[in-house]
């Protein structure tokens, strides 16, 4: 199969295909988790960009059991695409904190569900030891994990200005641990692109940085300012703007050709949920974004790897 059915890119659609012969489809789930910049173990509120569900609107009831969330969040897919096999994603806060015993549960009920080819566990770097390699590890001997990691930004004083609570460093061990004890596992690194002060050349350091280090895959977000955040109060102050359309394209296929072409590009834009996105407004028509965005990369004849500088 050509990875590169697109032409652009090594894309996450590529990639499941190649792994699992067919499409597959992400559902996002809800372990009751919390986080601990948010529970006073590191700080409270939780970093500035970040909603109130943790950055995952999307995901069901956590008041449901694992199960009952699978086939609630199937349904929901299946009304708007033809997947029948699916990712079970725990997105929300973050999924290594807590007792590991009952998240390891949590994650293999999900596993065991049908139509369920993987288990993806987002969380923060920090929260990635020995222990929860170990239980990482058991999971991937009966199916398909990927962690995925919210670095954001690998500058120092951007990770500060988020109010991350976690370093470079963090990343860096979190990284060797995944790879060491369960080098099977598919790493994912987070990315937010157009952060506040920050210019093409801090973003292309962040994606070298992750590439330097080994991750598996890249998810490129833009950065969405939503309700009652502290980047909202920021935003409306004007200490900051977000780029519009063709103005982040541009700095995506920048950051896209620095790539290397083993490297899986999971998402190049996102959609922040639209009962609480107060900027850019025009991500909320993804289907345009995507169209637009495609025929820009045809335009300039974007391929990853290839450094649009030469």
């Amino acid at each position: 199969m050509n990875k590169f059915s697109n032409s652009h890119y090594y894309s996450a659609s590529d990639f499941f295909k190649e792994r699992f012969g067919f499409k597959v489809y992400k559902i996002s789930l809800d372990a009751g988790c919390t986080c601990p910049n948010r529970d006073g173990t590191k700080g409270n509120g939780g970093c500035i960009f970040c909603s109130s569900k943790g950055s995952g609107d999307f995901a069901t009831d956590k008041n449901l059991d694992i199960e009952t969330q699978v086939e609630k969040a199937k349904k929901l897919v299946k009304n708007k695409c033809k997947s029948n096999k699916f990712i079970a994603y725990f997105q929300n806060y973050t999924n290594t904190y807590g007792n590991i015993d009952e998240l390891y549960n949590k994650w293999e009920s999900a596993s065991l569900c049908s139509d369920i080819v993987g288990v993806s566990i987002a969380t923060r770097p920090d929260c990635v030891n020995e222990n929860v390699c170990e239980h990482l590890k058991k999971l991937a001997q009966k199916t398909f994990v990927i962690v995925e990691l919210g670095l954001q930004s690998s500058k120092k004083t951007t990770q500060e200005e988020l109010n991350l609570k976690y370093s470079n460093t963090d990343y860096i061990n979190a990284v060797k641990f995944l790879h060491k004890i369960c080098p099977e596992i598919h790493i994912i690194t987070h990315l937010i692109i157009a952060l506040p002060g920050e210019t093409l050349i801090d973003m292309k350091k962040s994606v070298e940085f992750c590439v330097k280090n080994k991750t598996d895959g890249i998810k490129l977000s833009l950065l969405h300012v939503l309700k009652n955040t502290v980047l909202e109060q920021k935003y409306l102050k004007g200490e900051f703007r977000c780029p519009e359309m063709l103005e982040y394209f541009k700095i995506l296929a920048s950051l896209i050709s620095i790539i290397p072409q083993s490297i899986v590009i999971h998402r190049v834009t996102g959609d922040g949920y639209k009962g609480e996105l107060v900027s850019p407004l025009w991500t909320g028509n993804k289907k345009l974004v995507l169209n637009s965005m495609n025929e820009y990369f045809k335009e300039i004849k974007l391929v990853q790897g290839r450094d649009l500088s030469l």
